[in-house]
């Protein structure tokens, strides 16, 4: 009775009245992370492109569920898993050898990744994906999924473990960066040359955009942090700085060694005529595991099904291929509402329940620890899986729709596009209403005229879209070139920068950096200029991103030179200014950006007839460590500058 008489008695309503503005101010905090990108988006595709947001009720409810599910995530985060992430990086390093604390953060990295929201993008990547054009990356995000996750949670476990190392014996990040970024650019130059591993570089490269996120950032950096206070660390490093940077670099070489293994087993690419030919269809079945597969895929694939039943074969150019059913934009039934709840509970466990279970292990069946607030750290757990279920729902019904939605209809600036979603089926197509056009080279055009809303318009005729027994006619809308190709591609690439500019704003980790490198830097780099210079380079590595897709160009032709220039920057830079500067790179990529980024990627990169649109993530996150670094630079010589300054003044003052 003593125990509990201190404790005050609050009715539910009470609560309730107490709770309500906490849960206010946590939910407009991720309305504010996720607003700007998101009306920016649909207003640009409504009012610019003028092209409606299909399915826009489900969207909506999608990214609701974004919102309520960072909500609950984030509070999880900060009540249950950080709480815990620095008690062991405390208590550890008391504790436990040298060899347990490595193991411990080798496991924890990979756990880490597998509980990032943003992960669970990089399953429904490999729709877009051709199995003709790139049968090895096609293997790996269909096949074998999995295996991408843990090479990507293997490369953030060898960067936490040297991280600690680093932290441990104090140690400069520089020859670390160095490294690694060496080891990177010999193997993209090499899977360059590689048929099939070309097409893992991307990939490979955003990988490291996706580990850095809200649940491995807190948990390395508090872990760094408990190490850095037991061996007596001091400045930046002592801060966690530097984790995140190799986070980063790791995955990259993880996730492009995995394709080794596979290259004797799958077929080099070829084109879609190859591709559905008897003399390669042991090669390919390979690919989906049986016959039965194979053979869905075909009848799911309309641009291969639109060309064979032509009986005339298919081009040998990817580009040839019609492609109306491949962007369409799918209906969400009842049913299919239902499976994404069901994955989206299952990836959800998997991801939090072992991370969870294994923090808790460790502290208290190794070190012999009680659980301090329990209550407290169970509920947080709870709150990250419900959030996480929630977030998952969201990003697929969403956030990953609406980023693919607007890059489908982003090249309509340009070019002409087709607009699947708006397909319709002409029943009883009557073939004596076409007609013949000429064209100023003589050329003969079918054509039909079509009675759409209040007008008639004359439509294109193609007889792949045509089915002769049933008698239907699919009709695919097109749209543009709205502004010409010279002003077209110019709007394009101002939306991307200013896209990259305001989502960058938004992320709230680069908000808590701003204010540690300025407390840090003792005011020498304001928390302004850091932000307005981490979001500058991300608008510029989108820009280069976009260039990458629209043109086709090979991704080791824009990424390694800004690389290899940041790599020549990281030895001229203070040691602190490096550790800040690479670790811009990975705080940009949120739970938001990523999905958003890599959607909108693939969409453009599928309308464009590319094979793969990665690589924009990657590019989003070096240019902020170029220009952070060469800020850094500057400061440091103004400062050095103005000290010398009144250095000189004091000696004139003393000598007169």
């Amino acid at each position: 009775m003593v125990k509990n008489a201190n404790r005050a008695r609050v009715s539910f309503s009470q609560g309730i009245h107490l709770l309500l503005p906490y849960l206010r101010k946590r939910l407009f905090k991720q309305i504010r992370s996720v607003a700007f990108i998101t009306l920016y988006l649909i207003a640009f595709q409504t009012l610019v492109l003028r092209v409606p947001i299909f399915n826009g009720f489900v969207v909506g409810i999608g990214m609701a569920l974004v919102v309520i599910g960072l909500m609950f995530f984030m509070e999880g985060i900060f009540l249950g898993i950080m709480p815990l992430g620095e008690l062991l990086g405390l208590k550890l390093p008391r504790k436990a050898p040298l060899f347990f604390i490595l193991l411990f953060s080798f496991i924890i990295g990979i756990g880490a990744t597998l509980a990032e929201p943003a992960i669970g993008i990089l399953r429904s990547a490999g729709a877009g994906v051709k199995a003709w054009d790139a049968p090895l990356l096609f293997l790996l995000l269909n096949r074998h999924p999995d295996y991408i996750l843990f090479a990507i949670g293997t490369g953030v476990g060898l960067a936490v473990l040297f991280g600690t190392l680093r932290f441990y014996y104090q140690l400069s990040l520089k020859p670390f960066v160095t490294i690694l970024t060496l080891i990177l650019t010999a193997l993209s130059i090499w899977s360059y040359f590689n048929p099939n591993l070309i097409h893992l570089i991307g990939i490979a490269w955003d990988s490291g955009g996706v580990t850095t996120g809200p649940v491995t950032v807190p948990l390395v950096l508090a872990l760094g942090i408990g190490i850095c206070r037991i061996v007596g660390g001091t400045g930046l490093g002592a801060s966690g700085f530097g984790v995140v940077a190799l986070a980063s670099l790791f995955p990259v070489i993880t996730v492009q060694l995995l394709g080794l293994p596979f290259l004797n087993s799958v077929p080099e690419p070829m084109s879609a005529h190859e591709f559905v030919s008897e003399q390669r269809r042991s090669e390919v079945i390979g690919l989906f595991g049986s016959e039965e597969e194979f053979t869905n895929y075909l009848y799911n694939n309309f641009e291969l099904m639109s060309r064979l039943n032509q009986n005339s074969g298919l081009e040998n150019d990817r580009g040839a291929v019609a492609k109306p059913e491949a962007g369409k934009f799918r209906e969400v039934s009842f049913s299919g509402f239902a499976e994404v709840v069901l994955r989206s509970v299952q990836l959800a466990i998997r991801a939090v329940v072992p991370l969870v279970i294994f923090l808790v292990a460790v502290l208290m069946l190794f070190l012999r620890e009680k659980l301090p607030r329990s209550d407290v750290i169970i509920t947080g757990a709870v709150f990250a899986l419900l959030g996480m279920v929630f977030f998952n729902i969201g990003m697929e019904l969403g956030l990953a729709e609406i980023g693919n939605q607007v890059g489908r209809v982003l090249p309509s600036t340009f070019r002409s596009i087709s607009l699947p979603e708006e397909q319709r089926t002409i029943d009883n197509f009557d073939t004596t209403l076409i007609q013949t056009a000429v064209t100023s080279e003589s050329n003969r055009e079918p054509f039909f005229y079509f009675s759409e809303r209040t007008a008639i318009v004359p439509i294109s005729f193609d007889r792949a879209f045509y089915d002769e027994e049933r008698m239907q006619y699919t009709h695919i809308p097109m749209r543009g070139p709205l502004l010409g190709e010279i002003w077209g591609l110019l709007i394009l690439l101002m939306f991307t920068f200013f896209m990259g500019y305001g989502a960058t704003f938004a992320e709230p980790a680069l908000n808590a950096l701003g204010v540690t490198v300025e407390e840090l830097t003792v005011g020498t780099f304001k928390r302004g200029v850091l932000i307005n210079a981490v979001a500058t380079g991300v608008g510029i590595g989108l820009v280069f991103g976009m260039i990458r897709i629209i043109w086709d160009i090979p991704l080791v032709y824009v990424l390694l030179p800004p690389y290899l220039l940041v790599l020549l920057f990281t030895w001229i830079s203070s040691e602190e200014f490096v550790a800040v500067g690479w670790d811009c790179g990975g705080v940009t990529t949120g739970p938001v950006t990523v999905p958003l980024v890599l959607a909108m990627g693939l969409a453009i990169g599928g309308q464009l007839d590319v094979v793969e649109g990665f690589g924009v993530l990657a590019l989003a996150s070096i240019w902020p460590i170029l220009i952070v670094l060469t800020l850094g630079m500057v400061l440091s010589r103004r400062n050095k500058l103005y000290t010398q300054d009144l250095t000189g003044k004091s000696e004139g003052a003393a000598d007169g």
